[in-house]
């Protein structure tokens, strides 16, 4: 009789059409002919052995290096279920569509079959899936990024409690590429890209997109949030969880080396993407990080920005479309030296500044946790670790302050809610537009964002001792155009703020939209900040606040009625706070 799972992958097979099935164990030794596969393959070069021991550089095709959001569905029975911020597609049509590229697009492959765990292996947060592929660079990044193979199969074991995947690198064919995501039958799809976000399946598709839908279902949270523990002098650590878009400086404060670590104050790292959260019998959130590794991105990544990650990465790690040196190590822009000369760019060619960025500006590395110097000591406890602090931040060059608290846990849902961000150049070619990307969700939310609100809002109801929600901006430009904060390590000085208020303590005060530091409510001393520049970082002016206001309103509005009327409620109640502020 077979096991659920053999009955799936049977299943997947016969779609698909592989000439040979491999379950895989999860072995060092299964790695190794992973890597070798890959070697094989053409698309993967050995780094040098001596200085970064077994370590890979793989180059993907040049029309697959990123998350194909416009093809990336959500595939709910209603199309209100998925909401007006998601792709959305009948079930049944995308299993016809999808299906049909499936058919046989493993033809002369090996389908590798990779059960795996997202958590700690003896958590009961933790959940159980299972990656079908025929692609060895999934089964070696899956491998690094989860606990994969025999503890996998010894959890499940003959239990249909597992979200299924099924992936095909299939022909690379931008037109022919589709993830889909089925939420009623927790299952996934894929076909089309070996580029990490779409194909491995157990990072953005299960842990967020799926698991935001079980999160709801079962009175849990989904978050795409790092988790960081700040230990204070007397060796007390308190977490917290963070949610930023991209190109905001979530993996540097997850690893951060803190500029107050004379006064013994530290960072460790708990996780530097995602969190996952149940209610404890201590009445906190205890939230486990579901990966066992961090798949983030190279460029801008030094010893300057991110010291603890730079020490992960000498050994057991894939990288994928950066550059590589004559010496066959690898570079990217921002790694903290000049382009040597010999120089190979991501595509494989010999390289010249005529030629653009040598490392593609959304190139990877995917290295195991547990190398990073600043990895806590309760990465993988598997009770989770209890969160005291909820931070959302954006990149604002104006309207939001360096730090402040909300009012309450609902006004805290409208701060996420109503989050957004400039776009960078990386992005897209319109700089500084403003993007609302509420909660850092909005395109890993497996349904509607106005229900996923109303989540938050009841789960807030549930929590005996719910986290204080804050909102920070790293990047306020002043007149000159330039960041007045030197973030990085100084962002301690933030998180230690953040920290004396959670504890009752640290002076501020009330503005309309929340608790500001009062002036000499951060620690600044050895730190060259002048006064007017921390005036300005501080302040919260009325005329921007009414731009953002009318903006964030139009967001709000394309949920119609299915959004909350709490946000409503906490939008008109920030706009008239506003209205004494300008009349008084």
């Amino acid at each position: 009789m077979a096991t659920p799972l053999e009955s799936w992958v049977n299943e997947a097979a016969a779609l698909a059409k592989p000439d040979r099935l491999v379950y895989c164990d999860g072995s060092e030794a299964e790695y190794q002919r992973m890597v070798a596969e890959m070697l094989r393959g053409g698309e993967t070069v050995q780094l040098n052995k001596k200085t970064y021991p077994n370590c890979q550089l793989h180059r993907s095709s040049p029309n697959d290096v990123a998350r194909t959001e416009h093809l990336t569905f959500i595939c709910s029975r209603d199309k209100d279920d998925a909401g007006p911020t998601n792709n959305w597609m009948d079930p049944g049509a995308a299993k016809h569509k999808v299906g049909a590229l499936l058919d046989g697009a493993m033809r002369g492959r090996t389908m590798y079959v990779v059960p795996y765990i997202l958590g700690p292996v003896d958590s009961p947060i933790s959940k159980v899936g299972v990656e079908v592929t025929d692609s060895p660079y999934v089964v070696a990044s899956m491998r690094i990024m989860s606990r994969m193979g025999k503890v996998a199969m010894e959890r499940l074991g003959a239990s249909s409690d597992f979200v299924p995947g099924l992936h095909s690198l299939g022909d690379l064919d931008p037109m022919r590429r589709y993830i889909v995501h089925f939420p009623e039958e927790k299952l996934i799809w894929s076909v089309g890209s070996g580029y990490g976000g779409n194909a491995l399946l157990g990072k953005k598709c299960f842990a967020l997109r799926i698991a935001s839908v079980m999160a709801r279902e079962q009175s849990w949270m989904a978050e795409h949030m790092l988790i960081l523990g700040l230990e204070s002098p007397g060796g007390k650590v308190t977490y917290m969880g963070a949610a930023f878009p991209s190109a905001c400086g979530k993996t540097n404060l997850a690893m951060m080396v803190s500029a107050l670590e004379s006064q013994g104050y530290r960072v460790w790292t708990v996780g530097d993407d995602l969190a996952w959260m149940k209610i404890g019998d201590d009445g906190y959130l205890h939230a486990i990080n579901p990966e066992a590794g961090f798949f983030g991105v190279a460029p801008g990544t030094g010893m300057k920005t991110n010291p603890n990650v730079m020490g992960a990465l000498r050994k057991n790690t894939v990288f994928t479309n950066v550059a590589m040196t004559p010496e066959r190590e690898p570079w990217w822009e921002g790694i903290g030296f000049e382009p040597p000369a010999g120089l190979i760019n991501w595509k494989g060619e010999k390289w010249d500044s005529s030629k653009g960025a040598a490392a593609h500006p959304n190139a990877r590395y995917t290295v195991p946790a547990a190398q990073s110097p600043s990895i806590s000591p309760k990465w993988e406890a598997p009770e989770g670790v209890p969160i005291s602090a909820f931070i959302f931040g954006g990149r604002r060059a104006r309207v939001a302050p360096l730090v402040y608290e909300s009012f309450d846990w609902q006004h805290g849902v409208f701060v996420g809610a109503m989050m957004a961000s400039e776009t960078t150049a990386a992005a897209t070619g319109d700089v500084g537009v403003t993007r609302r990307d509420p909660m850092a969700m909005l395109p890993f939310c497996g349904y509607n964002m106005a229900d996923y609100f109303g989540h938050w809002l009841a789960m807030g109801k549930k929590i005996p001792k719910p986290p204080k929600i804050f909102h920070v901006n790293w990047f306020r430009r002043g007149a000159d155009g330039k960041f007045l904060w030197p973030g990085f390590g100084e962002n301690v000085r933030v998180l230690k703020w953040i920290l004396e208020r959670v504890e009752g303590r640290g002076a501020a005060q009330e503005t309309p939209i929340g608790y500001v530091p009062a002036k000499n409510g951060l620690t600044l001393d050895g730190l060259k900040i002048s006064d007017e520049a921390l005036t300005e970082l501080l302040r919260v002016s009325p005329e921007d606040w009414e731009l953002d206001l009318g903006d964030s309103k139009q967001f709000f509005g394309k949920f119609g009625e299915r959004l909350p009327g709490e946000i409503r409620e906490e939008h008109e109640k920030l706009a008239r706070r506003f209205q004494r502020v300008v009349t008084a």
